[in-house]
């Protein structure tokens, strides 16, 4: 079987906490490993998507509205569905490891590092699907 769902992939995540939601492959498992002995992937997506921005309003809202939030989770490829499009994410790599979801602290580091690496990628306006609610 090829193997398709390499970093930078984007998906849709399909159950539990975050279903609907689409996320970026960091890292993928496809051998699994020996806590985890399934394939898997450590992603990175969009918990909560920024809002619709008008040109009539002020700056402070404007940049309220962009907020992203994010989250960072290691899923089952059971659970995932994998779209035609990918993103490059070297600052999202260095920052999302395997071993950093491991203790609560090191994940909110990574959070943020992914926050602001998406709100970055936003604002410049790339990959405008990535940061669009899936209606359904």
């Amino acid at each position: 079987m090829a193997k398709f769902l390499r970093g930078g992939k984007v998906v849709i995540i399909l159950q539990g906490r975050y279903a609907g939601k689409k996320a970026v492959i960091v890292k993928n498992f496809d051998e699994g490993t020996s806590e985890r002995p399934y394939p898997h992937a450590v992603v990175a997506g969009i918990e909560r998507y920024p809002l619709k921005v008008t040109r009539s309003m002020d700056k402070k809202k404007v940049a309220a509205r962009s907020r992203v939030k994010p989250f960072v989770k290691v899923v089952n490829y059971a659970h995932l569905m994998p779209t035609r499009y990918t993103l490059e994410l070297e600052d999202i790599k260095a920052a999302v490891t395997a071993e950093s979801l491991q203790e609560p602290s090191q994940r909110t580091a990574a959070k943020k590092a992914v926050r602001v690496s998406l709100e970055k990628r936003y604002l410049t306006g790339k990959n405008k699907w990535f940061f669009t609610k899936l209606r359904f």
